[in-house]
């Protein structure tokens, strides 16, 4: 069976960054939409890139592997009442940070026995132990390189195109949140940029194009709805009706809005007191070596850009 293009796109791009690569692992960012697939490609392109001829140890971990715990997550719903964004896990601000960074540290330094995490609501918190030499390692989820925004920005944005996006998709507050709870969690996304820092390539899925009447995001929907459908139909019919499914993906759109294009551009904006701790957040390492890949609504690759 052959592989979708999308895998050896990114394969292709992988081994060219590593072959430029001073010292290993080579750190690599997956970032795409609910139901775009990312979770699938990353694990067909460590299968890929694991066989003969390349036989690179490659390592995957999600970004929902980081999830604080169940009880972490109920605090911070409790302490943000009127934030619908926290009031379930996926949101920046709902995933153990610390732990994440002290991962990617441990995989930088080449230690064994590395304990990865897994999804701490799921499983029993025993992840997979990964031993040293790492040549790739390959961290998937929808908002991998996403950047905070100043509160100058958050507030054009707000006026602007959120406002536009709001009309087109059918949002409301009550869901997606109120302008100070976006701000909560671009304050919350800050934590992220440590994380951030580790990579040194990104590669992002993204749906091609959409006429200027349609939300560049609608094919999240789309797919999404998909996803539900193809489960429901192999486990008896359990899962999200489609009304759930509408409000599920509605709750991840502010994040595209305003913070997704930090992938091309880092952290701007920031000013007085906090651009000395800031500054390094500025341009972020991947730039000028990464890979942006535009799929069709039937997750095809139509489009593939360097940047």
């Amino acid at each position: 069976m052959a592989l979708p293009s999308a895998v050896l796109h990114i394969s292709n791009h992988i081994l060219d960054q590593l072959s430029k690569a001073v010292i290993r692992p080579l750190f690599v960012a997956l970032q795409g939409p609910q139901g775009s697939g990312k979770s699938f490609l990353a694990n067909l392109v460590r299968s890929h890139l694991s066989a003969p001829p390349h036989a690179l140890n490659v390592v995957v971990l999600s970004i929902d592997d980081l999830y604080l715990t169940h009880e972490e997550l109920v605090t911070l719903a409790q302490r943000n009442p009127d934030n619908p964004l926290w009031r379930g896990r996926g949101q920046p601000g709902t995933h153990d940070v610390e732990l994440g960074s002290k991962v990617l540290r441990s995989l930088k330094e080449g230690k064994n026995g590395i304990e990865l995490p897994s999804d701490r609501l799921h499983l029993d918190g025993t992840g997979t132990i990964v031993d040293s030499p790492v040549d790739v390692f390959i961290m998937e989820g929808w908002f991998m390189g996403f950047y905070p925004v100043s509160l100058q920005e958050l507030q054009t944005k707000w006026d602007g195109i959120w406002a536009q996006e709001r009309q087109l998709l059918g949002l409301n507050d009550a869901v997606v949140g109120t302008k100070d709870d976006l701000a909560d969690v671009n304050e919350a996304l800050k934590g992220y940029m440590e994380i951030w820092e580790f990579f040194d390539t990104i590669v992002k899925i993204e749906a091609a194009s959409s006429p200027s009447s349609v939300s560049s995001l609608s094919m999240i929907y789309k797919w999404r709805l998909e996803q539900e459908h193809d489960m429901k139909a192999r486990n008896g019919g359990k899962g999200m009706t489609d009304e759930a499914v509408k409000l599920f993906v509605d709750r991840y759109i502010p994040g595209y809005i305003f913070f997704g294009d930090g992938i091309f551009r880092g952290y701007v904006g920031c000013s007085g007191a906090e651009k000395k701790d800031m500054t390094r957040f500025a341009a972020p390492r991947w730039l000028g070596r990464s890979l942006r890949i535009g799929v069709n609504e039937k997750r095809e690759v139509v489009a593939v850009e360097e940047f």
